[in-house]
This record gives C-alpha cells, structure tokens and sequence, in this order.
C-alpha cells in the first residue's frame, strides 16, 4: 500500500471527512513520527508498534561491483518493532481479495 491508497481508504471508511482533510491527518502523523526520530525520540503506538533511531558505527565497506574497499561514515538509520497486537493480526487467516475489497467499501 502507498501513501495515496492509505489516504483513500481512510476517506472511505470515513465519508464525513473531506479527502483533504484526511490527507493533512495522515502527513501530519507521519510527520510528527519522522519529526520525533529525527530528535532521537522513539514513537510507540500501542498494539501496533514503536520506531526508533538505530546508529550504525562508521567502518570500511567494499563497492560490490569492482571490490575496491570505501569508508562509509556513521549514519542513524529508522528501525520499526512490530507490537504483539499486530503480530497476532499478520499471523491470523489471511484476508480475501474480496473481502479486503469489501472492508474499504
């Protein structure tokens, strides 16, 4: 799923709202999510899961293409753990074409 079918079916399932006021929610949450990474914070969303900033350590890397060694700086990277709620929800039954369809009408 891309941003814009995330947007759509959140104006489906709630056809009170205007699509471009879904579409302020949804860059607002997903600003205010790259916005507290970026600050180093980590985000938790109950039962669904929480990002973080990993920092991964400068060293030598290899250019898998001519094999010639190349520094690669320290860098921070996003990291997503998923929650045990969500899990559970991936691991159940799968859902239908039909249904999934049927879900966002």
């Amino acid at each position: 799923m891309i941003k814009s079918e995330m947007i759509t079916r959140v104006f489906l399932r709630n056809p009170h709202l205007l699509q471009r006021e879904v579409e302020a929610v949804v860059n607002c949450v997903l600003d205010e999510i790259s916005d507290a990474m970026r600050d180093g914070n980590r985000v938790e969303i109950r039962g669904f899961g929480a990002f973080s900033v990993r920092h991964r350590s400068a060293r030598t890397g290899r250019n898998p293409r001519t094999g010639e060694s190349v520094e690669v700086e320290e860098k921070a990277v996003p990291f997503f753990r998923t929650g045990k709620e969500l899990r559970d929800r991936i691991n159940t039954t799968p859902v239908t074409p039909a249904e999934m369809k049927r879900a966002t009408e």
